[in-house]
């Protein structure tokens, strides 16, 4: 299952599930059906026929929680490690500029850490803890503004014209000349 932060149940959560899956079990005692069970317990009929099918072969134990799906690809300690040197800078570690790209950040993570993660996990990581990606807070030394405005007022209209058919047409199948 997917989450909009990329994350997985928080803790609390995966316990408040845990909870409905044995009262759910408790049920299975009663001999209660599982349309009843998933009515009452506002669930799909679906989660009820697998949840009595882990209990069936496993009993109570088969309805507890597992943790999640997961473990991060850095441990908390090792991500902290891991902000404190991107606050030292791309300088700091060799590179010529100050900025920092997900392949730096990933030839980083492989120095420090010896783990190797791909450009997308790591952009994930870094999203779940909260970083995001940044624009510069100023404009270029080197942008020339009358370039620009000379550019957007003469090049542009023309890129944008509106492009004209060769020929009139029509949606219509069964009378091409109406328009």
């Amino acid at each position: 299952m997917r989450y909009p932060q990329g994350g997985g149940l928080s803790a609390d959560r995966r316990a408040f599930r845990e909870h409905i899956r044995m009262d759910a079990a408790a049920m299975f005692v009663a001999g209660q059906g599982n349309d009843v069970i998933a009515k009452q317990l506002r669930v799909s009929v679906r989660s009820v026929q697998r949840w009595r099918r882990a209990w069936e072969h496993q009993g109570p134990n088969g309805l507890r929680s597992t943790g999640p799906a997961s473990r991060p690809a850095l441990r908390e300690a090792l991500f902290a490690v891991l902000e404190q040197e991107l606050a030292k800078g791309p300088a700091a570690h060799g590179w010529p500029d100050q900025t920092w790209t997900l392949a730096r950040i990933k030839t980083l993570t492989g120095r420090r850490f010896h783990k190797s993660f791909t450009l997308s996990g790591i952009a994930k990581m870094l999203r779940r803890h909260g970083f995001s990606r940044q624009v510069p807070a100023r404009r270029a030394l080197e942008r020339d503004e009358d370039k620009v405005t000379g550019w957007v007022k003469d090049t542009w209209p023309q890129a944008e014209a509106l492009r004209r058919r060769s020929e009139p047409g029509s949606a219509s199948r069964t009378r091409p000349d109406s328009h």
